[in-house]
């Protein structure tokens, strides 16, 4: 019997060669760089029935929330059914069988029982908060990783990973001080965490810390750029932080470079290509010919059917950049028919997406109120479709200027407020106010 050699779990079916090219792709997971899915490849060419080394291959493509990734999870997930395994492991195949079900909610709940009965079981901990952050659960994304402390320390390997999900969590729920502390402390231990390095930015960010996330970004820049599959999102990161000063030019530099020059089709990082520019839409900044090859890609990957609903709102925003009546109408059509259907997204489309996806098809119609109409209920539940605070950000910048182009004062002026009451430690002014 193999073992993991970070946490001494048994590892059903792998051979010692292949349990150490199993370690090499968790590392390599938990810091988001690499190439994981290719050492899992050859630790089952050589370990046929490895239970573990699949379970990873799974979560790796069900985490992006990319269509076509979904049949090679559901090959790992088959490739193991009968397989000799243990409790634990049974439990990785059970949350995968769920996910590939489309019940997010049953696996994270599957997920929170494996971490309970094994807290060192770095994936379930990890899994289960990439669950957590596709559900919008921010008290899970802290309390899943809060629970396993006691059994963890700094002398084991991958406690950096502990200590970076726990950051995230400690942002995700307003702890922001402990929450930079601890995403400090994995960079410290191990600079190529970009998860570790993503909290940080969120609590910057958050804290409306312009000038500290631009130098947290780019004091090196290597560290979390070299081999990451990641770095897309850290760098729009870094674009919100220079967008917040102002610096338009060099956000949009950003946006043809490293964000999105190479014009990804992966959701994830489409997703971080129409924030951006939606962002720079609402400041008034003439983004050009940008939406166009952007608004294709999202036809082209989405097959025409709704998968998660936090893609969907960005998917809108690219539509209504170029102003395609007829893509947000076969979009509109894809929802209703996800709200009809099975899984947890028909609960996340008709309870936020479809309306987040009215109320940018309104603003894009130039129909400020009924924008207002759209979104207005729905911001304060907004997490139940998946993110972060800081990407669902979006909806109240959305609301806002379109309660000023809507001309209801009064209205614009308490989300002003309010927005500015909430971060504290920022500028008494929002990038919309300075621009308005």
């Amino acid at each position: 019997m193999s073992f993991d050699i970070a946490t001494t779990a048994p590892l059903s079916g792998a051979s010692p060669a292949a349990a150490v090219l199993y370690s090499d792709a968790l590392a390599n997971f938990q810091c988001f760089v690499g190439d994981p899915v290719t050492a899992l490849a050859q630790a089952t060419e050589d370990s046929p029935r490895f239970v573990m080394a699949h379970m990873l291959t799974a979560y790796l493509m069900l985490s992006g929330t990319d269509a076509e990734a979904v049949p090679v999870a559901a090959a790992a997930h088959a490739a193991v059914v009968g397989a000799p395994m243990n409790d634990r492991e049974a439990g990785h195949v059970a949350a995968v069988g769920a996910m590939l079900q489309g019940d997010l909610r049953g696996a994270a709940r599957i997920l929170e029982d494996v971490a309970i009965a094994y807290p060192r079981d770095a994936l379930a901990l990890q899994a289960g908060q990439l669950t957590d952050f596709l559900l919008g659960e921010s008290r899970m994304l802290r309390d899943r990783i809060g629970r396993a402390l006691p059994v963890w320390d700094r002398s084991m390997p991958g406690f950096h990973a502990i200590q970076g999900m726990l950051a995230f969590g400690l942002e995700e729920t307003g702890l922001y001080d402990r929450a930079e502390a601890a995403g400090r402390l994995a960079i410290d231990l191990e600079p190529r965490n970009g998860w570790a390095q993503h909290a940080v930015a969120h609590v910057l960010e958050m804290q409306d810390r312009r000038e500290d996330g631009v130098d947290w970004m780019r004091q090196d820049i290597k560290r979390w750029t070299h081999e990451s599959f990641f770095a897309v999102h850290n760098w729009w990161h870094l674009a919100l932080f220079h967008l917040g000063l102002g610096d338009t030019a060099e956000v949009l530099d950003l946006y043809d470079g490293p964000i999105w020059g190479a014009r990804s089709t992966l959701a994830f990082d489409m997703v971080d290509a129409s924030a951006l520019l939606w962002r720079l839409q609402l400041l008034g900044v003439d983004v050009g010919d940008r939406w166009q090859p952007l608004a294709h890609s999202w036809q082209t990957t989405s097959g025409g059917e709704s998968t998660y609903a936090f893609n969907d709102a960005h998917a809108a925003m690219a539509y209504a950049g170029v102003g395609d009546r007829a893509a947000l109408t076969t979009l509109k059509d894809a929802q209703a028919r996800a709200i009809a259907g099975p899984g947890d997204n028909a609960v996340f489309v008709g309870e936020v997406g479809a309306p987040v996806v009215n109320g940018i098809a309104a603003f894009a119609e130039g129909d400020w109120k009924g924008a207002v109409e759209a979104l207005r209920p729905v911001r304060n539940r907004a997490g139940r479709f998946g993110g972060s605070h800081a990407q669902r950000d979006i909806i109240d910048l959305t609301l806002i200027e379109a309660a000023r182009r809507a001309g209801e004062t009064a209205l614009y002026t308490a989300l002003t407020a309010e927005r500015d009451a909430a971060r504290p430690l920022g500028p008494k002014a929002t990038a919309l106010d300075k621009v308005a």
